[in-house]
């Protein structure tokens, strides 16, 4: 009989440890599950969409995409309907299921102001409400790379080695760390991989002719994430059509630099080419565009054919 209680009472015990133990694990738990993929040498596959639905938002949460890039800079900038986006993809069947706050889908906004406008005030808007990670479109040189960064920064502790470059976002963590479910979200909201730990995504998008003759400078600025290169701004910006092999070579010169310097590059793929991109070196590519509400029948096909070519099965 005491066997029986000693051993009714180990399974109650372990139980409840395990219960516990995503809880006091979460230190060791990646909540941006982009930056894990990428950090294990695999590809990680987005989308960029337009519909901030509510419908939308819980189906491209629990789609196979790994990211989602809300696109802000050809529709309205709205931050009230951002946020109810944002919490539309929260997804706590599967917070449970998982026994962490991680989010399967991680959401990038791509924010309205080009390279040479002012960010700070939109990324700190789009930050503090939980945001993990920020597409700036049209960079063209190191300097406004440097700038995007430093604005997703917040100031580091006095003696830090990676204090440079210098934060200057204001502190005003409540909402973001609700959000994310990390009480230390000032020391994980931080720009990666120039700090390892940290788990937001600073994306720069390479769309003109100054930003290609810049690339070098733009991809080794500390704390770019993930280089995004924009072919139809590019082609716009040469004056020659996407297929044109000008523009082609361009595009070629941008991901041989993300690849010599170990910085993931995306660009926009359809079901023609995306093997072809995966296998020229782009790890950050999308695979479809303002679905209506989650993925469409093609967006879904080029998934499969993309996690198939890269041997992802998660």
């Amino acid at each position: 009989m005491r066997k029986t209680c000693l051993s009714a009472l180990f399974s109650v015990l372990t139980v409840a440890g395990l219960a516990a133990t995503p809880v006091l694990a979460q230190d060791d738990v990646r909540l941006n599950r982009s930056i894990q993929t990428l950090e294990n040498g695999e590809p990680v596959f987005g989308l960029f969409t337009g519909n901030f639905s509510l419908a939308n938002a819980r189906a491209l949460a629990r789609s196979n995409l790994d990211y989602i890039l809300i696109d802000m800079e050809h529709t309205a900038h709205d931050m009230e309907t951002l946020q109810e986006f944002l919490l539309g993809m929260t997804d706590k069947l599967s917070i449970v299921r998982q026994g962490n706050a991680q989010m399967r889908t991680t959401p990038i906004v791509r924010l309205p102001a080009n390279g040479r406008n002012d960010p700070e005030w939109l990324v700190k808007q789009i930050l503090d409400i939980g945001a993990f990670g920020i597409m700036f479109p049209y960079v063209e040189t190191g300097e406004e790379a440097l700038r995007a960064v430093k604005a997703m920064r917040y100031p580091q502790p006095r003696g830090s080695e990676i204090a440079e470059p210098a934060g200057v976002r204001g502190s005003s963590p409540g909402v973001a760390s609700w959000y994310w479910g990390a009480a230390d979200y000032v020391q994980r909201a931080d720009t990666w991989p120039l700090n390892p730990q940290g788990e937001l995504l600073a994306v720069m998008q390479i769309e003109s002719v100054a930003g290609v003759e810049n690339a070098e400078d733009i991809i080794t600025t500390p704390g770019v994430g993930a280089v995004f290169v924009g072919p139809a701004d590019l082609s716009m910006s040469m004056g020659l059509p996407s297929s044109h092999p000008e523009v082609q070579a361009a595009i070629d010169s941008v991901v041989e630099l993300c690849i010599q310097h170990n910085v993931p590059c995306g660009i926009t793929t359809n079901a023609s080419d995306i093997q072809a991109r995966l296998d020229q070196g782009f790890l950050f590519p999308t695979v479809g565009y303002w679905g209506d509400a989650g993925i469409s029948g093609s967006t879904e096909a080029n998934l499969r054919i993309a996690r198939e070519h890269a041997g992802r099965d998660d």
